[in-house]
C-alpha cells in the first residue's frame, strides 16, 4: 500500500477565518452559517454565512440596480479595473493556493498553476473589453444604413464547482463583466473560501459595488430557486453534473435566459500504434492524476491499440508508481486527497465492479487513509463495467487495447457525454482523421493539457451548450442588436 508523505505542521497555519456573504459592496456576516473542513484532516477551517432565499432576492436587487451603472462605463474603464484585478490575483497567488489546498485538497504546487491559469482568463478579457465593436451591414437600399451592435445580456448568476475554486470563477466572471454584465455568484458548498477572497480583490481594484457578489450556501436550493425564478437575471452559468445542469436548464426556460451549461465528461485518451510512447506515457499521467483525477477533461479511458498496449502499461506503471501521495501543503506532493468522502466512495465502487469483471490492477488499487485513494493503473477494462461507462473523477486509470483505428472511434464515442478527447500519432492524415471524427468539444492532438484562456472550452452531447474561454467566451454574454436605419 503506498504510503503518504509526512505532513506539514498545521499549528502554525493561519487562520482562514469566518468567510461572510459579499451582497452590494456589504460583507455580511448571516445568523446561519456553514464549516468548511480542511480536505485533508476532515477538521472545520472556517465558518461561512450561509445564504438563503432573502439574500438571493437582496443581490438580484443589488446587481440589476448595479447593471444599470456598470454597462455604460467604458470599456477602458472596465478594462483597467480587470486589469488590477488581474494583477491582485498574481499578487496572492501563494495565498489562493493554500486556500484551494485547504478547502479542497489540491496539492499546493498545483495550486499555483491554477491561480495563474485563473489570472489569465482575467487579463484576456481585460483586452478583450475593448474589442467588443460592432459592425456594419451592406443594404441593397441605397437610403438604408444597417447596424449590428453588442449589447451585455443583463445581471448574471453562476454557478461554479469545487475542483477548481479559482479558474471557474475567473472564466465566468471575467468576460461577464468584460462585456458589462453583472454577476451573482454561488460557490460549490465544498470550497467558498476561494471564490470570497476572489472578490475581495475585484473590490480591492476598484470593482463597482454590486458588480460582483457571493453567496455562499450550504444547500444551493433556495438561492437557485430565488435567482433563477426572477426574469431580472438574464443569464445562467453553470459548471458541474449533467445531472444537475438538465435541471437547471429546464428551470431556465420559464424565464427564457441565456445558458451556459459545462457538463460531465467520460475523456477517452487514444494511444495508435505510430505513437511515441514515452511522451504518451508522460501527457497521460499528467491529464489523468492532475488533481487527483478530479476534472471533467482528465483521461478517463486510455485506449491503446494492441501492438503498442504491453510496452505502455510498463511504462506507465513505472510513472505511476513513482507518484507523491502527500499533504496537499507539502510543495513536493503530486497526489493529495479526494474532496469528501463521497468521491471516494465512487473511486472505491469502480474499482471493486472493475475487479470483479476481471481487470487486473497493476498498481494501486485500495484505499491508503482518509479521503486518500491510491493511484492506480487497471489493464484488462472493457465496456460494461462501471469505469469505462461512467466518470470517475478519482486516480485511477483503465486501460483498454483496440486493434484498429475504426474501433477506437467507436469505442470513444459509444457514451452519452462529449466534452474532451485526446489522440496520439504521429500520422498528420490520421490525426485530422480521428479528431474530426470525435464527438467532442475538445481534442488535444499529441497535447494532454489543451487547455488555455484565449481557446474555446466546452463540450456537445450531454457534456453541455455554450463555449468558455477566447472570444466565444465573451459572446455568450453579449446580445446581439440590429439596427436599420432610413435616411431622411
Amino acid at each position: 500500500m503506498t504510503a503518504i508523505a509526512p505532513a506539514p505542521s498545521r499549528a502554525t497555519l493561519p487562520s482562514l477565518g469566518p468567510g461572510l456573504a459579499l451582497i452590494g459592496d456589504s460583507w455580511q456576516a448571516l445568523p446561519g452559517t456553514f464549516p468548511v473542513h480542511d480536505a485533508t484532516t476532515g477538521e472545520p477551517v472556517a465558518e461561512v454565512s450561509n445564504c438563503r432565499e432573502q439574500e438571493a432576492r437582496l443581490a438580484a436587487d443589488h446587481a440589476v440596480a448595479a447593471f444599470a451603472v456598470w454597462r455604460a462605463t467604458s470599456a477602458w474603464e472596465r478594462s483597467a479595473i480587470l486589469r488590477r484585478w488581474f494583477d491582485r490575483i498574481v499578487a496572492h497567488e501563494g495565498e489562493l493556493a493554500h486556500l484551494m489546498a485547504r478547502e479542497m485538497g489540491k496539492p499546493v504546487t498545483e495550486g499555483r498553476g491554477e491561480v495563474k491559469y485563473a489570472a489569465g482568463f482575467v487579463e484576456f478579457y481585460a483586452e478583450e473589453a475593448k474589442r467588443l465593436g460592432g459592425e456594419t451591414v451592406p443594404s441593397q437600399f441605397p437610403g438604408k444604413r444597417l447596424l449590428v451592435n453588442h449589447k451585455p445580456v443583463g445581471p448574471v448568476y453562476a454557478i461554479t464547482p469545487w475542483n477548481f475554486p479559482a479558474a471557474m470563477v475567473t472564466r465566468k466572471v471575467a468576460p461577464a463583466l468584460a462585456a458589462g454584465c453583472t454577476v451573482i455568484l454561488k460557490p460549490a458548498e465544498a470550497t467558498p473560501l476561494t471564490a470570497l477572497r476572489l472578490a475581495e480583490l475585484w473590490l480591492e481594484a476598484g470593482g463597482p459595488a454590486g458588480t460582483l457578489q457571493v453567496l455562499p450556501c450550504a444547500d444551493p436550493v433556495p438561492v437557485s430557486r430565488v435567482l433563477i425564478a426572477d426574469p431580472r437575471i438574464r443569464k445562467l452559468t453553470f459548471t458541474g453534473s449533467t445531472e444537475v445542469g438538465m435541471r437547471l436548464y429546464a428551470q431556465a426556460a420559464t424565464t427564457m435566459k441565456r445558458l451556459s451549461l459545462e457538463l460531465g465528461g467520460h475523456a477517452p485518451f487514444i494511444i495508435c500504434a505510430d505513437a511515441d510512447i514515452d511522451a504518451a506515457v508522460t501527457q497521460v499521467a499528467a491529464s489523468k492524476f492532475r488533481n487527483a483525477g478530479q476534472t471533467c477533461v482528465c483521461a478517463n479511458r486510455i485506449y491503446v491499440h494492441e501492438s503498442r498496449c504491453e510496452e505502455f502499461v510498463e511504462r506507465f506503471a513505472t510513472t505511476v508508481r513513482a507518484l507523491r501521495v502527500g499533504d496537499p501543503l507539502d510543495p513536493s506532493t503530486q497526489i493529495g486527497p479526494l474532496v469528501n468522502s463521497e468521491g471516494l466512495d465512487k473511486v472505491i465502487d469502480h474499482v471493486r465492479d472493475a475487479r470483479a469483471g476481471g481487470a487486473e490492477v497493476v498498481v494501486g488499487g485500495g484505499v491508503i487513509s482518509g479521503n486518500y485513494f491510491e493511484p492506480t493503473l487497471l489493464t484488462g477494462t472493457r465496456t460494461g463495467m462501471k469505469i469505462m461507462d461512467e466518470e470517475t473523477f478519482g486516480p485511477v486509470a483503465p486501460v483498454m487495447s483496440f486493434t484498429s483505428d475504426d474501433e477506437a472511434l467507436r469505442l470513444a464515442n459509444a457514451v452519452p457525454v462529449g466534452l474532451a478527447a485526446y489522440v496520439w500519432t504521429r500520422d498528420l492524415g490520421r490525426a485530422f482523421r480521428m479528431s474530426e471524427a470525435l464527438e467532442y468539444g475538445i481534442v488535444g492532438v499529441n497535447d494532454g493539457l489543451p487547455a488555455t484562456p484565449q481557446a474555446p472550452f466546452g463540450g456537445v452531447k450531454n457534456s453541455g451548450i455554450g463555449r468558455e474561454g477566447g472570444r466565444w467566451g465573451i459572446e455568450e454574454y453579449l446580445d446581439v442588436q440590429y439596427i436599420s436605419i432610413q435616411l431622411p
